[in-house]
């Protein structure tokens, strides 16, 4: 088994293993001799829930709608694939070598912010590399200035606007943009909201009439509040209960 981040690949022996073939049959065909139901059992296994019976039936279909692609030095182009796929499985180690390395590093300071939903390793000495010493900043609003997230509002009569911040760090203005997202999405199986306390705070801008893009500046700038305390306090995240009452 190798592994990347959170993600797990298979060789061909153990992908044999899992679902109750010779290695040796896997090679020779393929998906052909495969059920959908083999191939969904395995696909479920290893996707967290998210693919299932029907994405092995589209596999499947393809598979056998190309039918016999064997053409002149089949031979020569199954060496060339099988190359590829040498190449690839020297990049996963080394990309799992580094991340050991990430991992020890983080660990020595002590930082947890790979306890929060959204945030894996990669993305978590991201964070750290592009904010540095957290005692550079005062408080949580000069790291909202500094990344350019802190909204500013512009009134005209009696309406209120608000526009993003162009100013900041653009590489971690995208960190918590794409943290953000994470944040309000939901769980492939169940629908379940990943992070009900965000996706709570988000709706309840949308209903003081705020945008969609404006509501994500805000759910921004929260988690600058969060990540900025998990820093400076090296604590884990800690999910924070709601009572969840979106309507449609």
């Amino acid at each position: 088994m190798k592994r990347r981040g959170n993600q797990q690949f298979l060789t061909i022996g153990e992908l044999s293993s899992k679902i109750g073939r010779s290695a040796q049959t896997i090679k020779n065909c393929c998906l052909n001799d495969i059920s959908v139901e083999e191939l969904a059992k395995f696909l479920r296994s290893y996707s967290n829930q998210a693919l299932s019976v029907g994405k092995a039936a589209a596999i499947i279909e393809l598979v056998e709608t190309d039918g016999d692609t064997t053409r002149g030095d089949q031979d020569v182009r199954d060496e060339v694939i099988v190359s590829y796929v040498r190449q690839v499985d020297f990049l996963q180690q080394e990309i799992a070598l580094i991340e050991r390395q990430l991992s020890q590093l983080i660990g020595k300071l002590d930082l947890k912010l790979d306890t929060m939903t959204g945030i894996d390793l990669v993305t978590a000495a991201d964070f750290i590399a592009q904010i540095g010493d957290i005692r550079r900043f005062k408080n949580a609003d000069k790291l909202a200035k500094y990344a350019g997230i802190a909204p500013s509002e512009h009134s005209s009569g009696n309406s209120g606007k608000i526009k993003k911040n162009k100013l900041g760090d653009r590489h971690l203005y995208g960190l918590f943009y794409d943290l953000a997202i994470r944040q309000l999405a939901v769980t492939k199986g169940k629908k379940e909201p990943r992070n009900p306390a965000m996706l709570a705070y988000y709706h309840s801008k949308l209903e003081a009439n705020k945008t969609r893009k404006q509501a994500v500046v805000y759910v921004m700038r929260k988690l600058v509040n969060v990540i900025y305390g998990m820093m400076k306090h090296k604590t884990a995240y800690v999910m924070p209960e709601v009572q969840m009452n979106i309507a449609g």
